[in-house]
């Protein structure tokens, strides 16, 4: 079997909470006392648009939110959209372990709007672990889509093979491995631990 020369990672839901999920936006609605279903729909008219880098985030809130006058300002909501990303610090340990060694090749490989990924990369310090960030609005194209990983590969000058895959979405590690690349599932930093030490990832003790 080829060793691992590059570790791909999912960032919402692996490395930070989710930036922007359902769960986040039912909870906007509620704060914001917007109707649920009718944001739900009009976000999903644009969503791809959105996380593909076509749709700003102004443009974005402009037909999801503020298609009406709201008693609330744009920049408020913004606020509460950015402050929702929280660290998964066990997961950043594991990162600064790898990053350490000096192996890897370590790149993210995620689905998010510009202006958020861009916000979190900021505020989280993640070009510290990650020397490439293939994200969606950054490529034109998402997860599950086989062409974001064939893109990464590409300008990775990477064998599939050489590469592990980690998302917390089943389709999204489908596609990998239909590919050629090793994935895993993560559910839990402890769970990541493990199955990146028994599939030969070599992981320094201390940082």
């Amino acid at each position: 079997m080829v060793e691992f020369t590059t570790l791909l990672w999912d960032v919402g839901g692996v490395v930070l909470t989710d930036g922007w999920n359902q769960a986040i936006r039912r909870n906007a609605a509620e704060r914001f006392d917007l109707d649920a279903m009718v944001f739900q729909k009009r976000h999903e008219q644009v969503e791809v648009n959105f996380e593909t880098g076509r749709l700003s985030l102004e443009q974005y809130l402009t037909h999801t939110v503020f298609y009406r006058l709201r008693p609330f300002t744009m920049n408020q909501f913004k606020d509460y959209m950015f402050a929702q990303s929280q660290p998964h610090a066990e997961v950043l340990a594991i990162l600064s372990r790898l990053r350490q060694s000096g192996r890897y090749l370590l790149a993210t490989l995620n689905n998010e709007s510009l202006e958020l990924n861009l916000s979190r990369i900021e505020r989280f310090g993640l070009r510290r672990y990650f020397a490439l960030f293939f994200s969606s609005c950054f490529l034109g194209v998402r997860k599950p889509d086989a062409g974001i990983y064939r893109l990464a590969l590409r300008v990775m000058q990477r064998d599939p093979q050489a590469c592990l895959f980690i998302d917390d979405r089943e389709i999204n590690l489908e596609t990998a491995r239909s590919l050629g690349i090793r994935t895993i599932h993560y559910r839990s930093p402890a769970q990541l631990l493990d199955e990146l030490q028994r599939g030969g990832v070599r992981i320094p003790h201390h940082i």
